[in-house]
């Protein structure tokens, strides 16, 4: 049996995960001095409700992120090995984290163990709901054809995940000041003028600022924009929406999506504290496939 493994940053809902039988590895961040999990527990003692999580950022708390080092791999990979499973291990953004290294090494050490089994790791060069929506597109894939094998999936899974198209905006510069993406002496200008940067991730799974437009309406207006421009099947083809902690923003968007190709998206939920302690909250983000790559 092939098992699809992937990250917490791919912000899936838990209920897909049970579906599809999906294992996530979750990962740490820290908020202010206190570390937690990005994960579906709520008895866990390092889970932290995504609401709280923004409403702490948006009072001054200072988040965080580390990589899933290569001991949370191996626990992560070893029992589905021990299950006799192969793995697909569709990863975060090799152009975002240094992770995937780690995954190499506990790979490395866990096979002289399981003669015979198998894990191929690819790339997505994605992230957040779009990292999400390469996972969904190979998972339904494998689903309606339980009979490809290891590599044929894999083999799908570099197609799709470079077609997925991530688009989004953020509500306060600070952020991705922090993060390094802007200058300080941008993001104090962009605040001052109701700059509002339109981002997207290449294709090679890095950031990249588009472009900059004055005011939050506008902005989300680029992105449907954008959809449209790009987009390969507006009708069919999946549409998710992403938010930290921006509800009506996303209703906003979605009512938008469906004024330009008479449909809804078929999915809006929250970013996740990993993506969100670099974006921050009021980060919107939309994601579709497209037939040509980032």
């Amino acid at each position: 049996m092939i098992r699809i493994v992937t990250d917490s940053t791919a912000d899936l809902w838990q209920e897909y995960v049970e579906k599809r039988n999906l294992t996530v590895i979750p990962m740490h961040y820290r908020l202010g001095d206190k570390n937690y999990l990005a994960t579906p527990d709520t008895a866990s003692p390092y889970y932290l409700d995504d609401r709280e999580f923004y409403g702490l950022m948006r009072v001054g708390v200072v988040a965080g992120t580390t990589q899933i080092n290569q001991a949370q791999y191996e626990e992560a990979f070893a029992p589905l090995l021990d299950a006799g499973d192969d793995i697909l291990y569709l990863a975060f953004s090799s152009g975002l984290t240094g992770s995937q290294n780690n995954a190499r090494l506990a790979w490395e050490e866990l096979k002289p163990r399981y003669p015979g089994r198998r894990l191929v790791m690819v790339d997505t060069k994605a992230a957040s709901m779009g990292e999400g929506l390469a996972v969904w597109m190979v998972a339904e894939r494998f689903a309606a054809q339980p009979e490809l094998t290891l590599d044929e999936l894999a083999a799908y899974a570099g197609t799709v995940s470079m077609q997925v198209h991530h688009w989004f905006t953020v509500d306060d510069l600070k952020y991705l000041k922090r993060s390094g993406r802007v200058s300080g002496a941008a993001a104090v200008v962009g605040t001052v003028l109701n700059i509002k940067p339109v981002l997207h991730v290449d294709n090679e799974g890095h950031l990249i600022a588009v472009e900059k437009v004055q005011g939050r309406k506008k902005a989300l207006r680029r992105l449907v924009e954008q959809l449209e421009a790009h987009m390969a099947d507006k009708q069919n083809g999946a549409i998710f929406i992403g938010h930290c902690d921006a509800p009506q923003d996303a209703f906003f968007v979605d009512d938008l999506i469906l004024q330009k190709t008479g449909r809804r998206a078929d999915k809006i939920s929250g970013i996740g504290p990993v993506i969100g302690s670099h974006s921050g909250p009021g980060t919107l983000a939309l994601f579709f496939v497209s037939e040509e790559e980032r």
